[in-house]
C-alpha cells in the first residue's frame, strides 16, 4: 500500500513539475514576444545576434544541404531505378528539400550551433550575477538579453533556409547530371515544372516558427541556469535536446496544417 501511495505520489510530483515549466516557459516566450514589439529597441544588438545566429551558421548549414541533396538524389537512383521512374529523381529531390529536409536540418544544426551558444552565454551571466547587475543598472534583461536574440533567431532562419534549399537542389543536380548521366536541360525542366510557391513558402514558416524554438529555449535554459559551470553545461544540454524535439514534433504539427487542410 504504502508503495502505491508513494508511486502516485511521485507520479503527481512529476506533473506538477512538467506543467510548472509549461507555464514557465510561456510566461517566458510571451514575455520575449512583448519586448520584440516594443520600445526601446536595439538594432545594434539585433545585427550583432544575426551576425551569431545567421553568418556563423552559414557554412555547417550549407554543407549540411549541399550533401543532403546529393545523397538524396543517390538513393532515390537506386530505388526508383527498379520501377524505371528515374525521371521522378528531380522532383523528388526539390520537393524533399524545400518542404522539409532544408528547415528541419537547418533547424537542427543551427540549434545545435547558435542555440547552445545562446544558453552559455546567459547561463554564464546568470550564474557570474550580471543579469542581476543589469536590472541593478535599470536595464530589463528580457528587452536586452533575450528579445533581441529572438528577433535575430525568427529572422536569421528563414534565409539560412532558402540558401539551403538552392544547395539542395544543386547538390542533388550535380549528382545527377555528373554521375547519374541525366540532362542538364531535362533536369532543370522537371525541377521547376514540379516546384510551386507554397512548397518553398511552407519551408519558410517552418524556419521562421524553428527559428523562434532554437531562440526561445537557447535563452530559457541559460537564463534560468543555476549552479555555477555545472549548471551552464547542464543548460546547453538542455537548450540543444528540448530545441532538437520541438523542431521534430512542430515539422509534423505544420506540415499537418500546411499539406492537409
Amino acid at each position: 500500500m504504502n508503495f502505491l501511495v508513494e508511486a502516485i505520489a511521485a507520479i503527481g510530483s512529476a506533473v506538477l513539475k512538467a506543467v510548472a515549466l509549461i507555464g514557465e516557459l510561456t510566461l517566458f516566450a510571451l514575455s520575449g514576444l512583448s519586448h520584440m514589439v516594443r520600445p526601446p529597441y536595439y538594432p545594434r544588438l539585433v545585427l550583432r545576434s544575426l551576425m551569431e545566429i545567421g553568418f556563423f551558421s552559414l557554412p555547417v548549414v550549407a554543407l549540411t544541404a549541399l550533401f543532403t541533396g546529393m545523397v538524396l538524389a543517390l538513393q532515390s537512383y537506386t530505388g526508383f531505378s527498379r520501377f524505371d521512374a528515374e525521371s521522378a529523381i528531380a522532383s523528388v529531390v526539390v520537393l524533399s528539400i524545400t518542404r522539409e529536409l532544408g528547415p528541419v536540418l537547418a533547424g537542427l544544426m543551427v540549434s545545435g550551433r547558435a542555440g547552445a551558444a545562446m544558453a552559455a552565454e546567459l547561463g554564464t551571466m546568470r550564474v557570474t550575477d550580471q543579469i542581476d547587475a543589469l536590472s541593478t543598472l535599470s536595464t530589463d534583461p528580457m528587452k536586452y538579453l533575450v528579445a533581441p536574440r529572438l528577433l535575430a533567431s525568427i529572422i536569421a532562419l528563414p534565409i539560412l533556409v532558402a540558401i539551403a534549399d538552392i544547395l539542395g537542389v544543386m547538390g542533388g543536380f550535380l549528382v545527377a547530371t555528373e554521375k547519374l548521366g541525366f540532362s542538364a536541360d531535362t533536369y532543370l525542366i522537371n525541377t521547376f515544372s514540379n516546384l510551386r510557391v507554397e512548397d518553398v513558402v511552407s519551408g519558410l514558416i517552418k524556419a521562421a516558427v524553428f527559428g523562434f524554438i532554437i531562440g526561445l529555449m537557447g535563452c530559457f535554459n541559460g537564463y534560468r541556469s543555476k549552479g555555477g559551470a555545472q549548471g551552464v553545461g547542464a543548460a546547453t544540454t538542455s537548450a540543444v535536446v528540448a530545441s532538437s524535439i520541438l523542431i521534430l514534433a512542430m515539422d509534423y504539427a505544420l506540415t499537418q496544417v500546411l499539406f492537409f487542410k
